[in-house]
């Protein structure tokens, strides 16, 4: 019962310190942020976007996708305070390979489920252009 009372306590402490680690970074938040607008932006989600999400939270910023409940809440919290724009603009000082990389993940959610609608492509291409990359088009499939 001991055991179970404190791996219930440290599971905690994980979600909380995941949550304020996503709260004290502004470009890692606004990219969290524009990421589920992505996988919102057809009005579908799909596990497939859900998977490619969880794979860049784990690979390229080192989060536990287990362990973001309290990243959850946050980001719901704060989308509503926030634009795609100004999430965007958090950006705009930021090395283009910085950039870059919030684009190319926007672009794998967007190609997760095979099919990207016109929404999809609109928003990512309007976050391109606000980002400062020229993009007419997304490759829709292999």
């Amino acid at each position: 019962m001991v055991f179970a009372w404190l791996e219930a306590l440290k599971t905690r402490l994980e979600k909380e310190r995941v949550a304020r680690m996503v709260a004290n970074d502004p470009a890692l938040t606004a990219e969290l942020l524009l990421l589920f607008r992505v996988i919102l932006a057809d009005g579908e989600v799909t596990q497939r976007e859900l998977n490619i999400f969880k794979r860049i939270c784990r690979e390229s910023f080192g989060l536990d996708p287990e362990a973001m409940d309290g990243v959850y809440a946050y980001l719901h919290d704060f989308a509503y305070e926030t634009s795609a724009a100004q999430a965007a603009a958090v950006f705009a000082d930021l090395p283009q390979e910085r950039r870059q990389a919030l684009l190319d993940h926007m672009i794998a959610i967007a190609q997760a489920d095979k099919e990207i609608d016109e929404r999809e492509e609109r928003f990512v291409v309007r976050i391109g252009d606000l980002l400062g990359f020229d993009i007419t088009e997304i490759h829709k499939g292999d």
